[in-house]
């Protein structure tokens, strides 16, 4: 964190324009010993003084006086590190007192009071009383409510909304929390923000709502996360099968077939495809098998539900914007074509499970 420095920028400056402290005197009307004592630190110039100087060396009186309201991220984080750590071996009021300063200092560098919330968050309850405790959570919600009021950065603004509700469950106010973050998690890690305001609210069954909710999101996230990257490693078996073996797992687990049959489908195509590669067309089959049965037994109708876990989850199914499948028909077809038919099969056109597997999803196709 930069510290003022008038004396060295006008030393710098004058030095840099190849002036004498003479000239320098001259142009701003004071005399060489006024110049030599503002360079050696011994006084400053005078207010007056500072937009003439500033004008003179072609900067702003902020460069001159080395003094910027923002701060970079390294610093930032540098400066959080040591105040975190100052918690822990100094006197909180201290702590605190510094936190205020710097705030005070900075107050247009939003980056830093997200921190600076942080901060108060995490210490909080250190203070000595509840009292001084719910003082210094007010503190941060206050600034929380001027980054986002002023900030024009939508990142800091999201996550500062996140950080604002955690200030009003600490201070056990469910509905403002709850205001900030909705009704569902939209973000990682905010369905239990949202489901501690409902419990503190007193509405349990809600609060089992939107953690089901978060819970089939991640569940979705991570496999669609393994199925990319058995993607990726494809050609390299020995990776590649170690990410199916959990995908698959999961898969049972969680009852993907029912949840999301689509997802079970990709895992056995890319599956199948995985085992070609490699040179073991009877595991590739046996995938591809599964594939079909998913295909026919369990795709259509097409709709995204619970089931016997996830017993809470339909009503915020219904009112997600969740992408609308193509057409039955263009997505049988795409069943044969993009999966059944890709070129990496081919050289099993001959082998009779293969042919079997091919029939069985052409019959359904043709009988529908």
């Amino acid at each position: 964190m930069k510290e003022f420095n008038l004396a060295a920028v006008i030393t710098a400056k004058r030095r840099e324009k190849g002036l004498t402290q003479d000239e320098l005197a001259d142009y701003i009307g004071v005399t060489k010993a006024s110049v030599s004592k503002w360079e050696t630190g011994h006084s400053y110039p005078d207010i007056t003084f500072l937009p003439a100087l500033a004008a003179y060396f072609d900067i702003s009186v902020d460069q001159l006086i080395g003094y910027s309201p923002q701060m970079n991220k390294s610093d930032i984080v540098n400066l959080y590190n040591r105040l975190a750590a100052d918690f822990a071996k100094k006197p909180f009021e201290n702590v605190i007192t510094e936190c205020e300063l710097i705030t005070r200092k900075y107050y247009s560098c939003y980056p830093l009071l997200q921190y600076i919330v942080q901060l108060y968050l995490n210490h909080a309850p250190m203070a000595a009383t509840p009292q001084r405790k719910m003082i210094i959570l007010s503190s941060a919600i206050r600034l929380c409510e001027r980054i986002t009021e002023n900030c024009k950065d939508s990142r800091v603004i999201r996550d500062t909304a996140g950080l604002h509700a955690y200030c009003c469950l600490a201070m056990e106010d469910g509905n403002t929390a709850l205001k900030l973050l909705g009704e569902f998690p939209d973000n990682p890690g905010e369905g239990s923000l949202i489901a501690k305001a409902h419990q503190l609210t007193g509405n349990t069954e809600k609060a089992e709502e939107v953690l089901q909710v978060e819970l089939y999101q991640n569940l979705m996230m991570t496999f669609h996360s393994l199925i990319n990257i058995l993607y990726n490693n494809l050609n390299r078996l020995d990776i590649a099968e170690a990410v199916y073996f959990r995908a698959e797992k999961l898969a049972n687990l969680f009852n993907m077939k029912q949840l999301n049959p689509n997802n079970t489908g990709m895992l056995y195509a890319l599956g199948a495809q995985m085992y070609q590669l490699g040179g073991t067309s009877e595991k590739a089959v046996e995938l591809l098998s599964k594939y079909v049965d998913v295909c026919v037994h369990d795709f259509f109708p097409f709709k995204l539900h619970g089931d016997s876990f996830f017993t809470k989850i339909e009503g915020w199914l219904k009112k997600e914007p969740f992408p609308i499948p193509r057409n039955e028909a263009t997505i049988k077809e795409s069943m044969m074509k993009d999966v059944l038919q890709l070129p990496v099969f081919e050289p099993l056109q001959d082998n009779p499970e293969y042919i079997k597997v091919v029939k069985k999803l052409k019959d359904f196709i043709g009988g529908n």
